[in-house]
C-alpha cells in the first residue's frame, strides 16, 4: 500500500472510529477487485474548508453505466453485477452514510472495466478554539449567531431549534413563509435553513422572489434526495442542500463550513483579474488596483457569488444599509467607476456584467 500525505494537512472535525471504518471499508474494497502483487494508493489534500482522501486501485475497475449505483443499497435490475459492483455488499452504501453525516462527501471514478477505481470522499476541516468561538459567535455584537429555520413540520422545528441552541448559535424558526423577508430585517441571521418544499410555497421561488434572501447562505433541507433537485438547487443560488434525515453532525459541519466560506472565501481569479480578500488586494495583470472601501465592497459582493445576479436593492442593503433616495443610480455610479479602473468595456464587459433593469453579476471563474 502507497500512501502520500502533505506535512501540512490540517486537522479535521471527525469521530475517528467511524472514518476508519469507511477507510477499512475502501481498502477491503480495492483489495478485494485487485490483482494481489497491484499497489493500493492512499492519498490526502487539503480542498478549501475539507481534506479530500482518495483510495485508488488498479483493479477491475467499474462500467460507466455501474458508476451511480456503487452507493446504493440495493442494485437496481439490469445492472452488471460483475465490474465493481460484486461483491461489495453495503459497504460503499455504509461508507456514504458516515461520510455525509460528517458534512462530506462521496464519489467514484473509473476509467472502465479492468482500469481500476479511484474512490474519493471529503470531511470537514477543524477550527481550532478561537474559529469556534468566531463560528458561534456575531463579531460586531457578541451574541450566537443567529439562524433563521424555515419549514412547516413542528417536529423538523422542534429537533433543529434544540441543536442549533446545544451548537452554540440562536435559532429563529418559522413555518410561514410570508414571514422571512421581516423576519430577516429584524433579526439580521447570518444563515438560513429553507425547507425546498412548503405547503403554500416552493423554496427555489422564494430563493428569486424574495429579495433579502439573496445576501445571505442559504442551505436547503429536503427529504428529496435526487441528484438533479440538488443540482438545481445549487444553480439557483443554494449555498449547500442537506437530505433528511440528517444527524447534528452533518447540519452543525456544513452550517459552520458556509458560514466560513462566507467569512473567508477563496481567492476569485478570472481572467486578469485577482482578488486576495483575505489581504484586501485587488490586482489586474498583477498590477495592484487602488480601490476605495464601496468600490471593493461592491466587488466583494458580486465576486464572492459569481454568476449569481444582485439587484439594485440587495447591493444598496449590503453596502449602504438602508434605502437611499436614487438607490439604482448610485449604485450604477460606483459600477461605471469600478469599471473603468478595471479597463472594462461599457458595451462589452468582460468583469461586471448587466442584468438589465435587474442588477449586476460576475462570471464564474470557469466560464469561457
Amino acid at each position: 500500500m502507497l500512501i502520500d500525505l502533505p506535512r501540512d494537512l490540517p486537522r479535521v472535525m471527525v469521530d475517528w472510529r467511524r472514518i476508519v471504518q469507511v477507510l477499512n471499508n475502501l481498502l477491503s474494497n480495492a483489495s478485494r477487485h485487485s490483482p494481489e502483487s497491484s499497489p493500493i494508493r492512499v492519498s490526502a489534500v487539503r480542498d478549501g474548508v475539507h481534506v479530500e482522501i482518495s483510495v485508488s486501485d488498479e483493479g477491475k475497475g467499474v462500467a460507466p453505466e455501474s458508476l451511480p449505483h456503487l452507493f446504493q443499497k440495493y442494485r437496481p435490475a439490469g445492472v452488471d453485477p460483475v465490474h465493481g459492483l460484486a461483491g461489495s455488499g453495503l459497504g460503499l452504501a455504509i461508507c456514504k452514510g458516515l461520510v455525509e453525516a460528517h458534512g462530506g462527501r462521496i464519489r467514484a471514478a473509473s476509467g472502465g472495466v479492468d482500469q481500476g477505481m479511484q474512490v474519493t470522499f471529503t470531511i470537514p476541516v477543524a477550527e481550532d478554539a478561537d474559529a469556534d468561538a468566531d463560528r458561534s459567535r456575531s463579531r460586531r455584537s457578541g451574541e450566537p449567531t443567529r439562524i433563521l429555520v424555515v419549514d412547516d413540520d413542528p417536529q423538523t422545528l422542534h429537533y433543529l431549534r434544540a441543536e442549533l441552541a446545544k451548537a452554540g448559535y440562536s435559532p429563529l424558526v418559522t413555518g410561514d413563509p410570508h414571514a422571512v423577508p421581516d423576519l430577516i430585517r429584524e433579526e439580521e441571521p447570518a444563515l438560513v435553513l429553507l425547507d425546498l418544499m412548503l405547503p403554500s410555497a416552493d423554496g427555489m421561488e422564494m430563493m428569486e422572489t424574495i429579495t433579502e434572501l439573496h445576501d445571505l447562505p442559504v442551505i436547503f433541507i429536503s427529504g428529496y434526495g435526487r441528484d438533479e433537485t440538488i443540482a438545481k438547487a445549487l444553480e439557483n443560488g443554494a449555498t449547500d442542500y442537506i437530505v433528511k434525515p440528517f444527524s447534528p453532525t452533518e447540519l452543525t459541519a456544513r452550517i459552520g463550513a458556509a458560514l466560513r466560506r462566507r467569512a473567508a472565501p477563496e481567492p476569485f481569479v478570472f481572467r486578469d483579474l485577482a482578488i486576495d480578500y483575505e489581504q484586501r488586494r485587488v490586482t489586474l495583470a498583477g498590477r495592484r488596483v487602488e480601490l476605495t472601501p464601496k468600490e471593493y465592497g461592491l466587488l466583494r459582493v458580486l465576486s464572492i457569488n459569481p454568476g449569481k445576479v444582485h439587484t439594485y436593492e440587495a447591493l444598496i442593503r449590503q453596502l449602504w444599509g438602508k434605502r437611499i433616495h436614487g438607490d439604482s443610480d448610485i449604485v450604477r455610479t460606483h459600477v461605471k467607476t469600478l469599471r473603468q479602473k478595471l479597463g472594462d468595456s461599457v458595451t462589452r464587459p468582460h468583469y461586471i456584467l448587466n442584468e438589465r433593469g435587474v442588477g449586476y453579476r460576475m462570471p464564474k471563474p470557469d466560464d469561457p
